[in-house]
Order: C-alpha cells, then structure tokens, then sequence
C-alpha cells in the first residue's frame, strides 16, 4: 500500500467566529509549535522581486506608510497611495499631486533592469487619478507651483501640465544634446541629470553634458547661459545648493557652478546672474573644490581647496571667492610624512582609436631621468582623479601609500564596447602603460597591476591577455561571467542579470544569446594564458561578488599551477571592514608587490603557504612583527639604484 500525506482541511466550510467582522482574516491558530513549521523559502518564477531582495527589503515593506489626506472642512479622509501606487508626491499651493506605479514593470525591471513607472495626477479633494505617462522611464520632479511635471523620453525633455495635460516639448528646438553621450552601458539616450526648476517655476535649467540651459516651462525659448562649454570643452557639472531649504533655484540671485577643464583636469568655480545674463569664472585652477557653503544671514562663503598633495581644507571669502583666507589645517601631521613629487597628465589613444588620459602620481623623492616601479590602479575613467587628495588608509592598496613607498601610480581611463568588457579594458590600459613608460618614468619591467571589485575583475582579465604586468592583485573580482550572470547581488538580494544588461556588464542579453562573448570576456575560461602570479582577495560573505568567483578562479588556477594565493577574511564582505583585517591585506599586498617589483625577498606565506593547523600561529607571528617594526618614512629605494 502507498502511503499518502494527509491533505490539509479546507478552511472554505470553517464556521465564522460571530464577533469577527466581514472581510477580516481569521485569527491564526496559536497552537503551532515553531519546530513544527517547515524552514522554507519559495521562489516562484512571476515573483516581481526575488525572495531574496524581499527578505533584504522584508523591514521597509512590513513598515510601509500609504500616503493618505484629512479634510477637517469636509469631514473626509482620502487614501491617496496603495499597494500599487505607492510613491505620492505633492506640491505646494494645489490641489493636484503625482502618484508613481512601478508595479506593471517590476518583474521586467527585477529581470533586466529596464526600469518603467506610469505616472497619475491625483486630485486631493476626490482622490480620483488620473494617467498622465504610460510606462516612462525618467521624470525629475514638479515645479515650485505644482503646476508642471519635468519629464525626459527620447532623447527630449519636455513639460507635463497637470490640469490641461499637456506635454511641452522643450529641447526639440534647441542646438544641442541632452542625452549623455559619455555613459556606455547597454541603455540607449540616457538623459544628462538636469539642474532643476526655477523658484518661479517659469524656467528649468537644463544641461547637455557642457553648458547651463535656461528653458521657458513651455519650451518657447531657450538660452545658453554658459555659451562656451563645448567650444573650450569646459563642463558646468554641478550647481551647489547654498539654501538647504530652498524651493527651486533663484534666478534674481547668482549661482555658483562647479567647472571642470575636460582634457586640463583642472577645476574652478562659476558665477551666473541669470537675470543680468551675466557669467564669471572665478577661478580654474589644477585643484578641486569639492565644497561651497554660505553663511545664512551674511554675504560670506566657505570652500575646500584640495590637491594632489594639499589636504581638502577650508577658505573663507567674499561673494566673488576673493582674497579667500585659509582657516582650517586639518591634517598638519603629513609634514611628518614622505608624499608624492608630483602628478602629470598622460595622453593616449586606445586601440579602438579613442582619446584617452591617464593620472601618473609621481614616487617621493622622484628623480628625472630615473624610471620607477609602478603600481596601474584601475576601475572605470580615473584620470578625473588627477588633482585629488587621497588620505592614507590601510585597507589595500592606496596611492598616498605606495607613491611614499616609492612606487609611480598610473591611473588611467577605461572607456567600452558592449558585449566586451574585459577587452575594452584591454584596449584602454595597455596603450596607457605604453604611454605611460614613454613618459619615462615608468619602468616598463616593474609593472603590477591592482583594482577592485570591477577593477578586480578588469585585473583577473588582463592577465589573461598580456605579459605586460609582472604581479597582479585582484581584489573580489568577477571571473567566470556565465555563472555570475545569474548569481545575487546579496546585499541587495537583486539578480546580477540587471546589472549585466542594464548597467555595468554592458552586455546586451543573457549568456544564452551570446554564449561567445561571455567566454572570451571571462577570466576563467582564458586562464590557461596567464603567466602572470595573481594575489586574490575573496571573502566568504561577500554580498555583492559571490565568493564562488574567487573560488572558481583560484582553483582554475591551481589546477593549471599557476601562482596564485587566495586571501580569504572569514566573515568579512566585499570590503574589509575589521581594523585587523584591513591592515594585514594592507601588508601582505605591499610585501607582495615589493618581491617581485623591488626584488625583496618573498614572504613566506607566497612561498610555502600555510598550512590551516598553523595559520593561527602565523597570524599571531605577524601581529607581533607589526608592532615590533618601526613606523616606515623613507620610501623605498628602487633596485637599479641599489
């Protein structure tokens, strides 16, 4: 005989409790023991998000808050949001607001990213809605009056009304492109981030990616405040709110925008009277100014200056930045300190016959005519990063570090192609190092390579493609990118398929579309061509690259013998976060690169390895050696001068 499950009672026949109200669930049973309920998770394949990101999410969705309006005149409560329509947003002074549905698009967004909303008008006195846009992809908010919506489709921005619904074509007359054309991810016409409106709702300030548009509401008029930014190829990039509480931008006072020399690197600050049409640089300057303040009840303004070796400290100054006075000295003890000679900006042209640059920090002590032991530091564009200040830190690899320990850092830009990601890298960092060697600081025989995360991944490729490095640290990278494809973003409880099709993996569909392009861009499956010795750091919690891509890469490795060590800090995510922790992958990176950069002796863990019965020993070994060693400040001397 079979044994059967005991099918579950129906609860259709159950008798109402008389005190329970209509449409009320039953009361739950209370007489389940916990060890009796089943440790399961169901995914189902119409889920519009993963049981995973509802588990992440699981806190905000029980504690959600549905946007709802009393009118005490007419004794009348409206709910304005539901489960579907969720986000609510009103004006000022109307009786109209915006309501924003996801729900149509939710799957479709969980599964390639494409992200979609149907936007209502809601009236407040009925609550009755009304659909203005179906299915659009980016809205950027009301006007100060409540009377327009900003929206972008197409490659155009336009003005929604709400109480005629009218759609206002704005930039269809105007010279110039509002799409961003520096942005290579698998998403086509993505829209340059406008500004915003202006206080009186009469305008917008709009922006091509160069200069400041000022746009009538309806698009009848539209004026270049800037005028010269695509002509001296200078970015208006950002306008500082120097009024936290403001309510749209004030064209009656001046604005200050932050503006960047696109092929100089050099930074400045802006002035425009839109009222006078007027417009003031400043100053422009090899800097940064990250921060401008101003006083609320005086014409007095604050801002941060920073170099390459200048700490971001604060200026005090009047309303045109003038005789600014330094008032702040933040970080005095880098006097104490060894820092970089000097940065210079490296031209190149990729293979694909891009123009490119690169940021070349110069080693302490730097010498002309001698060449250096260089570290390539890669991500995605890095040669912005040229006058930046970067604060010493323990937790891998940091440029302040290595240019102290006499190492060059070369930072170079990475621009792509879709379907080939880690190629792309290939035809951006290799002419850079070329140019980079050319420059003749570069010791083209001491070349390692160092990124993390993307930068990681990039690192795990390239060594699959060229000899040119001679060690690379690759820190949680991509490696295998089939499996990743379909692997979850933890932290986020996201599929990584979004990410691949919509945003960084730039690739224009699933493996199962174009199985050849993610083989030939996977670390994996070309490690057979490395000859390269690899330092990977993996950690078993890391949340956003599975740990299974270091394990995949590292044992890939080992079964081809190559040299390749595997740093795994248990519990840690995808960055370090314990001190200890931080500070050992610190020393172990940097002892790696000096053995085969600096030809010092290697280490004993890159050696031998450890065997797990001893590793405790070991580590407390290290412990005591870092204490016990003197505080480094003299860089390191560069083995053709030894």
């Amino acid at each position: 005989k079979q044994l059967k499950a005991k099918p579950l009672p129906s609860t259709s026949g159950e008798k109402k409790d008389p005190d329970q109200k209509e449409g009320s669930p039953a009361p739950k049973p209370d007489d389940i023991d916990e060890s009796e309920i089943p440790d399961l998770v169901l995914w189902h394949w119409q889920d519009p998000r993963l049981q995973s990101q509802q588990q992440v999410e699981e806190r905000w969705d029980a504690s959600y808050s549905y946007l709802s309006l009393y009118r005490p005149g007419e004794k009348k409560f409206i709910r304005l949001a539901d489960d579907n329509l969720r986000q609510v947003t009103l004006g000022s002074k109307s009786d109209l607001a915006i309501g924003r549905d996801q729900s149509p698009y939710e799957l479709e967004f969980s599964l390639t990213g494409a992200s979609y909303q149907d936007i209502y008008v809601i009236d407040l006195k009925t609550g009755e809605r009304k659909l203005a846009l179906k299915k659009n992809r980016w809205s950027f908010g009301l006007s100060p009056d409540t009377r327009y919506l900003l929206y972008y489709q197409d490659g155009h921005f336009f003005s929604y009304e709400l109480a005629t619904d009218q759609s206002y074509n704005l930039t269809a007359g105007l010279p110039a492109s509002f799409a961003d054309e520096d942005v290579d991810y698998n998403v086509k016409l993505l829209p340059d981030i406008p500004f915003g409106w202006s206080k009186d709702s009469r305008y917008v300030l709009l922006y091509d990616g160069w200069d400041v548009w000022q746009v009538e509401a309806r698009g009848r008029q539209g004026l270049n405040l800037t005028g010269n930014g695509v002509k001296d190829q200078i970015r208006y990039q950002r306008r500082f709110i120097l009024d936290p509480e403001e309510k749209g931008i004030d064209l009656s006072q001046p604005q200050y925008f932050l503006t960047y020399g696109e092929w100089n690197k050099k930074q400045g600050l802006t002035r425009i009277e839109a009222a006078r049409k007027t417009v003031k640089l400043l100053f422009f300057e090899d800097a940064q100014f990250n921060r401008l303040l101003k006083a609320k009840r005086a014409d007095r303004y604050l801002f941060t200056r920073e170099t390459y070796r200048d700490f971001p400290d604060f200026y005090a100054a009047n309303a045109l930045l003038q005789n600014a006075t330094r008032i702040t000295e933040a970080n005095p003890q880098q006097k104490e300190f060894l820092w970089s000679s000097g940065v210079r900006l490296i031209d190149y042209v990729s293979a694909k016959g891009k123009k490119l640059q690169a940021a070349l920090f110069l080693p302490a002590a730097f010498e002309e005519g001698r060449k250096y032991p260089t570290i390539v530091y890669i991500y995605e564009r890095l040669s912005q990063n040229l006058n930046r200040y970067f604060l010493p830190t323990a937790n891998g690899f940091n440029k302040s570090y290595y240019t102290s320990q006499g190492y060059a850092v070369l930072m170079p830009d990475i621009t792509y192609v879709l379907n080939d990601p880690g190629r792309s890298a290939v035809w951006c960092v290799l002419p850079a190092l070329e140019a980079a060697i050319a420059s003749g600081v570069v010791d083209g025989q001491r070349v390692g390579l160092q990124g993390h995360s993307w930068g990681g991944y990039q690192t795990a490729f390239l060594i699959t493609q060229t000899e040119a490095f001679r060690a690379a640290a690759a820190g949680a990278p991509l490696t295998n990118m089939i499996s990743m494809y379909s692997s979850i973003y933890w932290n986020t409880g996201i599929a990584n398929q979004a990410i691949f099709e919509s945003t960084q993996g730039r690739f224009t569909g699933g493996y199962w579309e174009n199985p050849e392009a993610y083989i030939r861009n996977s670390p994996v499956f070309n490690a057979q061509k490395v000859k390269t010795p690899l330092l990977l750091l993996h950690n078993d919690k890391d949340g956003a690259v599975d740990f299974n891509q270091g394990i995949e890469y590292y044992n890939t490795l080992r079964r081809l013998k190559k040299p390749v060590v595997m740093l795994e800090y248990v519990g840690e995510n995808h960055g370090l976060q314990k001190p200890a922790n931080q500070k050992d992958y610190t020393v172990r990176m940097k002892e790696f690169f000096d053995h085969f950069l600096m030809d010092k002796p290697a280490p004993d863990w890159w050696e031998k390895g450890i065997p797990y019965l001893q590793l405790k020993d070991h580590l407390k070994d290290r412990v005591r050696q870092l204490k016990a060693s003197p505080a480094e400040t003299k860089p390191a001397v560069p083995p053709d001068k030894e």
